[in-house]
């Protein structure tokens, strides 16, 4: 069977650009922040507010997403996320005030919100079932590299004045980029045709396999619909209802755990440990975010050799150490660069197992007819929790430092965290590496049946 592999890589790269605007996003507002608080004189909880109403937005996109991708097109939602992305930066640089800035970084994380779940639903549609799950993996990756590139466009507008706004600005390039390559690649060949449009599927398929192939593959997808009539109802059913569970559980681990806030609060926490406010800051915190680059380029090896429950569980516990040495690091009051080691220790444990791994695992412990309903709920309850801890972090990190003299103590409370997260997926998260589908909802049947 020949692939035309150069179409398929230009299609997930122009849809993988969601997962870079996500990255982006994450890193350019935590450059910003300290100028955004000195210009504004913003107090902790204006500050989490600042990072937090893009996540807010996020909170939208999972459910809205579903809807927008079913209903429009894979591609027209990722079209519109990208609009809504430019809209928010030009509002954002041109800000007055806290309150507009908040609200126009609303409109962005809509539309990351969106496309972080049409995207991934796109590129697995699009994509050959051997080329499956690396090419969704690239989102990961992506997401990633935009982090980094977030990170050198901080460094390089870290001057007062204009300086955060042009980092703001910088975001206009990914998003454009988005938004001109959507007009080179096709729709869905499954949205096509559940939309009766099977010529045009047609004529996309056989670009990717060929005539033959692609006839096939209409056929099967055909077939495959007829036998999905899975609903939200489906999602508390025996069996799909645990799945559920342990799925909302693992995707609010991920958020909070204190590792995010690592990259969220970079630059403030190392100017926290005594590095001066600023580009210093800044250029101190920038080896974090190529480290986790290179923990995300080395996971991918890791997630094929060791078992995906293994890893997940020692990426859980490291990241716990992380939180440890951190606030050992806060209370002896060792010297401010000494902050880089526990941030490498978290972030990279994270990177390693739990990033990666809980998109992963929710993919696959959910049967096909009900698999993207149950990833927008999931998705639901991951930006909420990642907006309470995004909001309430600074308030936190400020309350522990008033009442004990430093910041100690909210590294204590996400060390505790992680090591509890670690007994859940140690008793809860079930081994699903080489497990058919099939075997891994019968599973869930066989755990109902005997809690009852």
């Amino acid at each position: 069977m020949k692939i035309n592999l150069w179409y398929i890589l230009r299609v997930a790269l122009v849809a993988s650009v969601g997962g870079f605007l996500f990255g982006f996003d994450l890193v350019i507002i935590s450059g910003a922040l300290p100028f955004l608080t000195a210009e504004f004189e913003l107090p902790e909880a204006l500050q989490g507010l600042a990072v937090s109403s893009a996540i807010l937005g996020c909170i939208v996109g999972p459910l809205g997403g579903l809807w927008f991708a079913d209903r429009w097109g894979r591609k027209k939602t990722l079209m519109f996320a990208g609009v809504l992305f430019v809209i928010s930066t030009i509002g954002c640089t041109f800000s007055l005030g806290i309150w507009d800035f908040s609200c126009y970084r609303f409109f962005g994380g809509l539309g990351i919100g969106l496309a972080m779940i049409s995207s991934p639903i796109y590129i697995a549609e699009l994509a050959p079932a051997h080329l499956r799950g690396v090419l969704v993996n690239v989102n990961q990756l992506s997401n990633v590299i935009g982090i980094n590139i977030a990170a050198v466009s901080c460094y390089f507008f870290s001057f007062d004045g204009w300086g955060w706004r042009w980092m703001m600005m910088s975001q206009i390039v990914p998003a454009m980029f988005l938004i001109i390559g959507l007009l080179s690649i096709p729709e869905s060949p499954r949205w096509l045709v559940m939309n009766g449009k099977l010529k045009l599927a047609e004529k996309i398929l056989s670009k990717i396999n060929g005539q033959e192939m692609a006839t096939v593959e209409i056929q099967r997808i055909t077939e495959s619909m007829s036998e999905e009539k899975g609903n939200f109802k489906d999602l508390l059913s025996p069996g799909i209802k645990s799945a559920l569970i342990v799925a909302i559980l693992l995707m609010i681990l991920q958020q909070i755990n204190g590792v995010n806030m690592l990259l969220l609060y970079a630059p403030t926490i190392m100017a926290s440990a005594g590095v001066t406010v600023g580009s210093h800051a800044i250029l101190s915190s920038l080896p974090v975010y190529v480290f986790i680059l290179i923990s995300t380029l080395i996971s991918f090896p890791l997630i094929k050799v060791l078992n995906r429950r293994t890893l997940l569980i020692w990426s859980v516990v490291f990241m716990g150490i992380g939180h440890i040495v951190m606030a050992l690091n806060f209370q002896q009051g060792w010297p401010p660069m000494y902050t880089l080691i526990p941030m490498l220790i978290g972030t990279s444990a994270f990177t390693l197992g739990l990033a990666p791994l809980g998109w992963i695992i929710i993919s696959e412990i959910f049967p096909n007819r009900i698999r993207a309903k149950a990833t927008a709920v999931v998705c639901f309850f991951l930006y909420l929790s990642s907006f309470i801890t995004a909001q309430f972090f600074p308030m936190l990190n400020q309350w522990f430092n008033d009442l004990y003299g430093n910041r100690a103590g909210v590294y204590w409370m996400f060390a505790i965290i992680c090591l509890l997260g670690a007994l859940f997926c140690w008793l809860k998260v079930p081994e699903t590496k080489g497990v058919s589908l099939e075997n891994i909802s019968e599973f869930w049947r066989n755990r109902n049946s005997k809690n009852k």
